[in-house]
């Protein structure tokens, strides 16, 4: 649900996604809502994965623990390219606060915040 990685960094990253015909998520010719969170979820995990990757550590497994304030404002049509971008608002004992913002042709298509728990090994 990530296809390119512009920028990743200790507090946040951006990432896209084209939307083709074929995705999961597509119905009559439009990226649907599941899909947009899923993206940033995905997107999520790409910040997350950034990290143990630059302190060469194995990934950990993630869930998303509270989705809130999201507000999904455009269904972008087949061909869209997505450009999200992740940012840390918190980080506590292995519970991370983001905030995602994915905009398609400079709109915002969606926002929210997501609460995700990394676990240890």
């Amino acid at each position: 649900m990530v296809d390119v990685v512009w920028s990743a960094s200790d507090t946040g990253a951006e990432t896209g996604l084209t939307v083709l015909p074929d995705n999961i998520f597509v119905r009559d010719g439009v990226f649907r809502e599941p899909g947009l969170i899923e993206h940033i979820a995905q997107s999520a995990a790409v910040y997350a994965g950034y990290g143990t990757f630059v302190r060469g550590e194995k990934p950990k497994l993630g869930f998303i623990g509270e989705i809130k304030d999201c507000e999904l404002l455009i269904l972008p049509p087949v061909g869209s390219e997505l450009h999200t971008e992740i940012q840390l608002i918190t980080e506590v004992g292995g519970i991370r606060l983001i905030r995602a913002e994915v905009r398609v042709n400079e709109k915002v298509a969606a926002t929210c915040q997501m609460k995700i728990f990394l676990k240890d090994d």
